[in-house]
């Protein structure tokens, strides 16, 4: 399992942040959006026109099957985070949905000079392209564990991909307070099911749950149960 114990705001993505404050170019040309909690931010922009960056609050872009009604998240998007990638590289619509988990707040720019840092501005150019290879890296992940794990063992890897650890203390981040059901959409389950292996979690003496939080009880009972 890759990712564990990561520093969840990485480098690139700070520095992405410095950057676009920085640059004349964003300076001139960018626009503020605040979003409240539990709104669509996609329904009212257009990615292939703009592009955005996430400056702080939480964005779920998933899709949903109206078939089976099952729906998948693809990102979590947080401070530092992008979109869309994928359609500023290959010039296409994606079908995605979002939704704000809180109240959100996201830079917008003119995919044009969002192009032109990248050609032109070297530094900007390292930081994209190392988001762009975690994004990959985090599809990959996602795949991988749709595939060949079960609901439990996906749960874990979950939260031991956003757990940090710093001076011995572990805690669960961005994640924390996550309705049930945003961690089905998640781990490609449904909240029935999830409800099972976070009760077995706590069973376990893996994670606590209080009424709004889950918390990381004992972060190497995580691993072992990675392990098996």
């Amino acid at each position: 399992m890759d990712n564990i114990n990561v520093n969840l705001l990485s480098k690139p993505q700070e520095l992405i942040l410095q950057e676009i404050d920085s640059s004349p170019l964003v300076l001139k040309n960018k626009k503020n959006l605040y979003f409240k909690n539990g709104e669509d931010p996609l329904s009212s922009v257009d990615t292939l026109k703009y592009f955005y960056f996430v400056v702080s609050g939480k964005v779920k872009i998933y899709q949903f099957d109206l078939v089976n009604a099952k729906e998948q998240t693809l990102y979590l998007l947080s401070r530092g985070d992008m979109f869309d990638v994928v359609s500023l590289l290959d010039g296409q619509p994606n079908q995605y949905s979002s939704e704000t988990l809180e109240d959100t707040h996201i830079v917008q720019v003119p995919l044009d000079d969002v192009k032109t840092m990248v050609l032109k501005d070297e530094q900007f150019r390292q930081y994209f392209y190392a988001y762009l290879a975690g994004q990959l890296k985090s599809m990959e992940n996602l795949a991988v564990s749709l595939s060949f794990y079960d609901v439990y063992q996906r749960v874990l890897q979950l939260f031991a991909r956003f757990t940090e650890n710093r001076n011995g203390k572990t805690e669960l981040k961005l994640i924390d307070n996550l309705k049930h059901e945003d961690i089905a959409s998640l781990v490609g389950s449904v909240r029935k099911v999830v409800n099972r292996s976070l009760q077995k979690l706590k069973k376990d003496g893996i994670i606590e749950i209080s009424r709004k939080n889950i918390h990381i009880k004992n972060f190497q009972k995580l691993l072992d149960k990675l392990s098996i």
